[in-house]
């Protein structure tokens, strides 16, 4: 079964080796048809502490890390990469 990849805003880099990854989601609303944003904020594992607060990044499916723990951050976005360049 292939691993989801989401993709978010970095929320939160004060723990050590973990981020917190907000991802934003649109759904239909059941009755009324219109499309509503829902969000959830992620605990991400980040090895080498790269990402900052405001980095849009992608996170993967993997093992159970710690206890809320079970993403880890793939890599930062290709479009904040050029914006940063």
């Amino acid at each position: 079964m292939p691993r989801r990849v989401l993709q978010g805003t970095v929320v939160s880099d004060k723990c050590d080796k973990t981020v917190t990854v907000l991802v934003e989601r649109r759904v239909m609303h059941p009755i009324y048809k219109k499309y509503i944003r829902t969000s959830k904020k992620y605990a991400a594992h980040d090895e080498t502490n790269a990402h900052k607060v405001g980095e849009v990044v992608s996170i993967i499916e993997s093992r159970p890390i710690s206890k809320s723990k079970r993403w880890t951050v793939v890599e930062e976005t290709a479009l904040e990469a050029e914006k940063s360049k």
